[in-house]
């Protein structure tokens, strides 16, 4: 029997000595922290780029190709059938062919970008170094990089998160919710606050069905007779009012724990610039996290709505769509997706004016197709990223991200001259705000996108009053900002938690931001204790349930014995609500459908809060609120939790080939801690409603800069900075990470060096 161990080890490169690297100019440095973090010096632009190629491969190589593959809907052919469906989306929204577009499109210093990192990619495949233990496992042999496929990745890592979700959720629930289908959105907190301007609070709009009347219409002609059926935080604080002198940034970005992490920490340095930041394998650069000794940057994702969906209606046999009462040709091609373990498998692409059917058979007469920034025309944000290095001030990052468009966000940053500020870094189309909330028709010209939101009128603010700003998904602008950019967004609750916690000066600095990221308040929670108050008719058992509830103080901190008690009658509360609403028979709606799918469980769980907080009973077909929460709390009494939090919630984190080959999970899978939060609280460590209580996402890493004193800058990734399951740094920072410690982010103990020369 093969010792998996034994073989995990020996697939770990060398990472130290001299290695010869095929197309440097000059030599270049490798030097790891305790971590194995690496930090690379070269001579020269180029050669920083190539060995950041090197070392992306040398650390993440298996990494980098399996999200190359799920980019250009290849994944399947390693993972087999669970992969077809996200490969045949990938197929039908032209991945391959959008990157290549891209990157013919690109300025030349982009060009030359990309060239010499995938040429340090492709030295690293040339070295003679072991293979990953992935390549074992699957017998297979990795295959060369082009520029291309670094955009490929990019694309993939925020490949149609937001609104097209909301839209195939709602379009999906019309039939039964009629005219409250507007309702189902997530939550408000009562009052969004909005991003810009810094604290005020504003109510959203919510369409009538008058206004949505084409959509419903669309939607209800397609819908069958019978029908009955993915967040971050960050914030700034000027040096005005921090505990330094200095400004500081800090943040986390949630998303699903994949493994290997999405990010690689790193640094980079050459002549040009000395950056240290989140990296992505397979990209050059740093995209979302970093600082240049001159300014410090980060992310959080803004909800902009860049994705439109349209009911196209099709002739006989879908040769031709209709628009403004004339026939146009549609566009077919057929996709074969190699299969491990059994046959390929044949997809139709069908493309209207409007872009690929994503959901629905043309056949039928009907189907919903998708117009998206990150396709429909050429995007240039890759000549973004080395003007992004160069930047000496917030004013000139801002510049050097004009035509950013793959991915929204909230970009926060702060300057060594004591600038901070907010960009909502996007490309935008101009349109009606009705189209933010359903399909829409696609045979008329009402709908149609007029041009883009000039990059000057994008919504920023330069030094914004009181000097401290947090972003955590929420609304950007109010709804009466001149543009629409916005329909659905994550609830305020932790905006307004770190917001309330910086109006502590102690919080205000690199020590205090560990503090905040380790916050476990919940206010739904709060909101939930209300509630129960008002209960009554209890049975003893039930009652005493709630007494315990009553007491708790509602931190889901890692060793509450209420914290879990409080899930469990949540999860019990939305399945009631799911079965009394009907929505929860939506199951399987090919609306819902695309992947990675929408599932009404998950929608209403974050809908649910808005409607118990005004007692809105309108889904609810006849039943109330109390009898559906009265109920929920006898369930949970008569068979309560008897665990800590942290233990219910310790996530389970899976490699992507450990149900492939279980007789290597043992060492594909990391050991995960037990752990606080959970998705409304700053440490938002998130369930996902279907699958219960355990953890499924959260922050990928936690930074904290202290602008101008570099030294003093902290992170900390979930996992570790190597993708090698036998590498000692393949999950070391986990327990760290756990504990929401950090740790210095500019290298004081290194532990190994390797000399890159020419060859």
């Amino acid at each position: 029997m093969k010792d998996w161990r034994e073989e995990a080890a020996r697939a770990v490169p060398k990472l130290d000595g001299i290695l010869v690297v095929a197309g440097l100019s000059g030599p270049a440095t490798v030097v790891r922290d305790a971590h194995g973090v690496p930090h690379i010096r070269a001579a020269s632009v180029r050669d920083a780029f190539l060995a950041q190629g090197f070392v992306h491969a040398q650390d993440r190589l298996f990494q980098m190709e399996l999200n190359r593959r799920r980019a250009l809907g290849r994944s399947a052919e390693w993972l087999g059938a669970s992969a077809f469906a996200s490969d045949a989306l990938s197929r039908r929204l032209g991945m391959a062919e959008a990157c290549r577009r891209d990157a013919a499109a690109l300025g030349e210093e982009a060009q030359a970008m990309l060239d010499a990192y995938v040429t340090g990619v492709n030295a690293f495949l040339a070295s003679g170094a072991a293979l990953p233990l992935e390549y074992r496992l699957l017998g297979a042999m990795p295959e060369p990089w082009e520029g291309w496929h670094c955009i490929a990745v990019m694309r993939r890592l925020g490949l149609l998160m937001g609104s097209v979700w909301f839209k195939l959720w709602r379009a999906a629930a019309l039939p039964l919710a009629g005219e409250e289908v507007t309702k189902l959105r997530y939550d408000d907190g009562g009052g969004d606050l909005v991003i810009g301007p810094p604290g005020e609070e504003t109510m959203r709009w919510r369409a009538a069905l008058s206004d949505l009347a084409p959509a419903v219409a669309a939607l209800l002609e397609e819908a069958e007779a019978d029908a009955t059926g993915g967040g971050s935080n960050n914030w700034v604080v000027s040096g005005a009012l921090s505990n330094t002198g200095r400004p500081v940034l800090a943040g986390d970005p949630h998303r699903v724990f994949e493994v290997p992490g999405m990010y690689a920490q790193g640094g980079l340095a050459c002549p040009d610039w000395d950056m240290v930041g989140l990296t992505v394998p397979g990209v050059p650069g740093f995209p979302h996290f970093a600082e240049n000794g001159h300014v410090a940057y980060c992310v959080t994702h803004t909800f902009a709505d860049i994705h439109d969906l349209y009911v196209e209606r099709f002739d006989d046999g879908a040769r031709h769509s209709l628009f403004e009462g004339r026939w146009e040709p549609v566009r077919r091609r057929n996709e074969s997706i190699e299969m491990r373990g059994e046959a390929p498998r044949e997809v139709e692409v069908v493309e209207t004016r409007h872009g690929p059917v994503i959901c629905g058979d043309p056949a039928a007469g009907t189907a919903l197709a998708l117009k998206s920034v990150q396709f429909y025309e050429t995007d240039l944000s890759f000549d973004c990223l080395p003007r992004m290095l160069r930047a000496t001030s917030v004013e000139s990052l801002y510049e050097a991200t004009r035509g950013w468009g793959l991915i929204d966000h909230n970009l926060l940053a702060a300057d060594t001259k004591g600038r901070t500020g907010w960009l909502l870094r996007a490309r935008v189309p101009r349109r009606g705000r009705e189209n933010g909330w359903l399909p829409v028709p696609g045979w008329t010209d009402a709908h149609e996108w007029q041009g883009w939101i000039p990059f000057e009128e994008m919504p920023r603010l330069l030094d914004p009053a009181p000097g401290f700003l947090a972003t955590a998904n929420n609304r950007p602008v109010p709804d009466d900002h001149p543009d629409y950019l916005c329909t659905d967004c994550h609830p305020p609750y932790r905006a307004k938690r770190v917001t309330e916690l910086l109006e502590d000066p102690a919080l205000r600095g690199v020590e205090g931001a560990a503090r905040i990221h380790a916050d476990t308040f919940s206010l739904p929670a709060r909101e939930i204790q209300a509630r129960l108050r008002t209960l009554d008719g209890l049975t003893p058992t039930a009652a005493a349930l709630r007494d315990q509830l009553l007491s708790w103080d509602a931190q889901m901190d890692a060793g509450s014995r209420a914290a879990p008690r409080y899930i469990a009658l949540r999860l019990s509360l939305v399945r009631r609500f799911a079965e009394a609403s009907g929505l929860g028979s939506l199951a399987g709606h090919a609306f819902l459908a695309p992947p990675p799918g929408t599932t009404p469980l998950v929608q209403l769980w974050w809908a649910m809060p808005a409607l118990l907080r005004t007692d809105d009973a309108g889904l609810l077909r006849g039943t109330e609120w109390n009898t559906l929460l009265r109920a929920a709390l006898e369930e949970v009494a008569a068979t309560p939790p008897d665990t800590s939090w942290g233990e219910m919630h310790r996530p389970r984190l899976t490699h992507p080939l450990s149900a492939l080959f279980p007789e290597a999970a043992a060492v594909l899978d990391p050991q995960a801690e037990a752990i606080g939060g959970d998705g409304d609280t700053v440490q938002a460590n998130g369930l996902v409603a279907p699958l219960g209580p355990r953890a499924a996402y959260g922050a990928l890493s936690r930074y904290a800069f202290d602008v101008g004193a570099w030294e003093n800058s902290r992170w900390s990734v979930f996992l570790g900075a190597s993708g090698h399951p036998g590498s000692p740094h393949y999950a070391d920072q986990n327990p760290m990470w756990s504990r929401c410690e950090m740790a210095p982010m500019r290298p004081r103990e290194l532990t190994l060096r390797q000399e890159l020369r020419p060859g």
